[in-house]
């Protein structure tokens, strides 16, 4: 009787055993396989079971969660969700995430190993933490004036503030309401069919995710580099610059819109915007010189997020001596997002130095302990300290004397530069008007913020297209709603 009693307990044990090996088996190998699964729809059901973390604007929160009662219990709403959709993107309980919803998603939903109390406690305990909020730096003021301001014109905006990097403004239009995508029912698969369609792209971020030639809002690059080379050394001597000015060669001749560009100083041909002086400039500083200066402004950088990633900005480094010269007018190869544009009005502003722009202020948890802070921005020299001085000058003058006047803000030192960027085939599109630009109120040590513009003029504007017509009036609006707050 003992010997049967030892065999049934061996035989037990190997069961428990092999039931052991089997639950660990499938909770950890196939783990992975069964949570992919379309079929298994409980972490769908885990993850919409409790409300989102919110994302901030001013300690103002401009999203939200509803309590649906359906078994995908919280789906999301946002306020003012047109205007802040180029910054939180959306949260789709059919489509996903994008953008900031995207970027923070593992802390917005609770997912995130950091917001629990002890390491490994939810995998052992099989809970989910509130979800942690993100801070922004975003200026609501100066969202709001960028979003009025462009209207019902295509184009985007984007505001930096010089001496720390933070994002003030981030503006995309035409925009959309993430809320209607909110959901899983039929409305939501409608206006995601809508939105898809639409050759005005509503959902695509043109402040960070298009790229534009800028136009002559580049020659603030050139003009950089053709003082650090020493093609430069005094803002008021003649350039030796004829006009028109036959690109090298070839038989191609590049005018200027207006007269007094020939042999034209360089104040005055960046006031006016010469074509002619700034495509011979970027020919005489060279390709390697011209390239080396875009890239310290950030061209072609594949890696910038902020945090969620930023279409390159591309200045050619290939190109021979013609296609240099219409490079070096924004022109050719040459493109940017309206952010890397912001980026070089604020390496000018703060004396050179360019800090890589950022729009997570901190992370915090549902109670509000702080998880992580966005701690200082990483540094780069742009152009030297002199060189930058030199080109606030230039960019004052554009404000105060030049194409810019439209930008002019009583009790502060504004400093501008427009442009008219052609495109399509023969330039045969409507051109684009930019305007780059930083500000400085009388009592503040330094500039407090740098805005580009870019406007997609329609049909109807292309007599009128301008940069200080169209881009300059809403880079007007966005400085002074900073300076005021």
């Amino acid at each position: 009787m003992t010997r049967h009693i030892r065999h049934a307990a061996a035989f037990c044990a190997l069961l428990l055993v092999a039931l052991l090996v089997n639950a660990a088996r499938v909770q950890i190998v196939q783990a992975p396989g069964y949570d992919a699964n379309p079929a298994n729809r409980r972490p769908d059901i885990a993850r919409y079971q409790q409300p989102r973390g919110d994302i901030l604007v001013g300690g103002e929160a401009v999203t939200g969660s509803r309590d649906t009662g359906e078994h995908l219990r919280y789906e999301r709403t946002y306020r003012d969700g047109p205007m802040y959709a180029p910054v939180t993107g959306f949260a789709s309980q059919e489509y996903g995430t994008t953008l900031l919803e995207h970027a923070a998603d593992g802390l917005l939903s609770g997912a995130d190993p950091v917001l629990a109390p002890l390491p490994l406690w939810n995998d052992v305990t099989g809970a989910r933490n509130p979800g942690g909020d993100v801070v922004t730096t975003i200026n609501g003021a100066a969202q709001r004036a960028a979003y009025e301001g462009l209207g019902s014109h295509k184009g985007a905006v984007a505001a930096i503030e010089p001496s720390t990097g933070r994002i003030l403004a981030l503006v995309s239009a035409p925009s959309y309401d993430p809320q209607r995508l909110s959901g899983n029912g039929a409305a939501a698969t409608r206006t995601w069919r809508r939105l898809n369609e639409d050759p005005d792209k509503p959902m695509l971020n043109r402040a960070v995710r298009r790229t534009y030639p800028p136009g002559s809002t580049f020659k603030v690059v050139t003009a950089a580099a053709a003082l650090d080379a020493g093609v430069v050394r005094d803002l008021d001597a003649p350039t030796r610059s004829p006009d028109p000015y036959r690109l090298p060669g070839t038989r191609t001749w590049l005018t200027n819109e207006g007269g007094g560009c020939r042999n034209a100083s360089l104040r005055q041909a960046f006031e006016w915007s010469c074509n002619t002086v700034f495509a011979k400039l970027g020919v005489d500083v060279g390709p390697t010189d011209m390239a080396a200066t875009a890239e310290a402004f950030g061209f072609n950088d594949d890696g910038l997020r902020i945090p969620f990633s930023v279409s390159r900005s591309t200045f050619d480094t290939s190109v021979d001596r013609a296609q240099l010269g219409l490079s070096s007018i924004g022109q050719y190869n040459t493109r940017a997002t309206p952010l890397q544009m912001a980026m070089v009005a604020a390496a000018v502003a703060s004396g050179g130095q360019l800090r890589m722009p950022y729009l997570v202020e901190r992370t915090v948890r549902a109670g509000g302990s702080l998880v992580a802070a966005a701690g200082s921005s990483p540094t780069r020299q742009a152009m030297r300290p002199t060189t930058a001085a030199l080109l606030k000058e230039l960019m004052t003058g554009v404000v105060e004397n030049g194409t810019g006047s439209k930008a002019a803000i009583r009790g502060a030192v504004v400093g501008g530069k427009t442009g008219t960027a052609q495109h399509g085939l023969g330039n045969s599109g409507t051109p684009y008007a930019w305007f780059v630009s930083w500000a400085q109120s009388e009592r503040a040590a330094e500039p407090e913020v740098a805005v580009a513009v870019v406007v997609e003029g329609s049909a109807a504007d292309r007599d009128r297209v301008s940069g200080g017509g169209l881009a300059a009036p809403i880079a007007r609006a966005v400085m002074e709603a900073v300076l005021a707050s």
